[in-house]
């Protein structure tokens, strides 16, 4: 029996009802948005308000505030790839076995290797002692940033030089590196910012105290079967190395993954691609649409393959190390970039011919942009060289 093909087209309209980009498919709020996506990439702060905007049509900032750190209905925490990820609470514990725990020996090494520098007689009671000590003071203060915690965690100010006489030669505060593996291991999470949405510093709180649990223990091998399941349910068709490259498994893991779960397999132009045995039957177009996605956006860097949806744009999208910019997409590819101003003004360009219907659509969904930043200036952390001569 042949294989069922799944065509450029279908996969463009899969795209669009599921990612709610399409008119008729909007979002109901920013917690929709993150299940829709099995996440919100959130390394850059403003793609996660970005991102929800643009799937929701009426979306405000406080409305975003509020499910993170009001309702908590979202987390922020590293996950897949080593890439900070907003994941709907309910969704944590798997997260968190799937992706999170695993780096957690990889980072503690790190530590090791870092607290030996510092000279001290002890490596692992030094850690060990400054963990529980974080842990204390944060149970005292409730929230608190990096720099509240090393006023009352001596250990925490130390200081590590690396790279000596190299030309990235830099200081790596034990703040930082303590912080982070009591994170990976779910016992303190990333709160409110210190200062607006666009912000990446963050007080800090122990789980316990910000979810009002621990995190519950999920067998790894079931915990990326799930994680695997809901990335073909909102991403699928997809093929391995599309898998591969998004969670940052190895090839053992995803096939495990993909027969745990009876993942079928289709053929995608010639590759060999895999859907839910359940998801087989074709969707209905969605009508002209466009959106404006932020650097980052889950959409864009949802495939390793992205010849179906990206054509010969990466050049001027991405930076060097494959991190996208902003992004403008038409009927399920990308068409062009954007940028915002100082002033919140937000300018295109098109890289193609879209033809006049689309070009208007696109100046609209511009112009109800830039009126939503207002005067914010949203600065992606890895610009493309388009969105940096939009601004320049």
């Amino acid at each position: 029996m042949s294989k069922l093909s799944i065509g450029v087209s279908e996969r463009r309209a899969r795209l669009a009802r599921r990612h709610g980009l399409s008119p008729s498919h909007r979002l109901e709020d920013v917690v929709s948005v993150a299940k829709s996506l099995v996440g919100l990439h959130a390394t850059d702060p403003a793609t996660v308000y970005l991102s929800a905007w643009a799937r929701t049509g009426s979306l405000t900032v406080s409305d975003v505030d509020r499910a993170l750190y009001d309702d908590r209905a979202l987390v922020r925490m590293l996950a897949m790839r080593r890439t900070m990820f907003v994941v709907p609470v309910e969704d944590v514990d798997v997260v968190d076995a799937a992706a999170s725990r695993a780096l957690v020996p990889i980072e503690r090494r790190r530590n090791r290797r870092l607290v030996e520098m510092l000279g001290v007689e002890n490596v692992r009671a030094w850690i060990r002692d400054a963990e529980v000590a974080t842990l204390e003071a944060l149970e005292d203060l409730g929230e608190a940033t990096a720099r509240e915690l090393s006023a009352v965690v001596p250990a925490l100010r130390e200081k590590v030089c690396v790279n000596i006489g190299k030309k990235y030669e830099s200081n790596v505060g034990m703040s930082s590196r303590i912080l982070l593996v009591l994170a990976l291991e779910g016992k303190i999470v990333r709160a409110r910012p210190l200062g607006s949405w666009v912000s990446s510093q963050y007080r800090w709180a122990t789980m316990t105290r910000w979810l009002g649990r621990e995190i519950a223990d999920v067998p790894e091998a079931d915990a990326r079967a799930m994680i695997v399941r809901r990335w073909l349910e909102r991403f699928g068709p997809g093929t391995e190395m599309d898998l591969r490259w998004w969670t940052g498994w190895t090839a053992r893991a995803i096939r495990s993954a993909l027969a745990t779960i009876e993942a079928l397999e289709v053929d995608l132009d010639g590759q060999v691609g895999y859907l839910l045995p359940d998801d087989i039957e074709p969707v209905p177009e969605p009508g002209p649409w466009v959106a404006l996605l932020p650097s980052l956006d889950p959409t864009t860097m949802g495939w390793k393959q992205r010849d179906w949806y990206l054509a010969n744009h990466q050049r001027l999208l991405f930076d060097s190390s494959g991190n996208a910019g902003p992004t403008i997409w038409a009927n399920g590819r990308i068409v062009g970039g954007w940028a915002a101003r100082k002033n919140g003004e937000v300018v295109t360009r098109i890289l193609e011919d879209v033809g006049e219907e689309i070009r208007s659509m696109i100046e609209s969904e511009a112009a109800r942009l830039g009126a939503w930043l207002v005067s914010t200036h949203v600065i992606p952390r890895f610009p493309s060289p388009l969105q940096k001569e939009l601004v320049g």
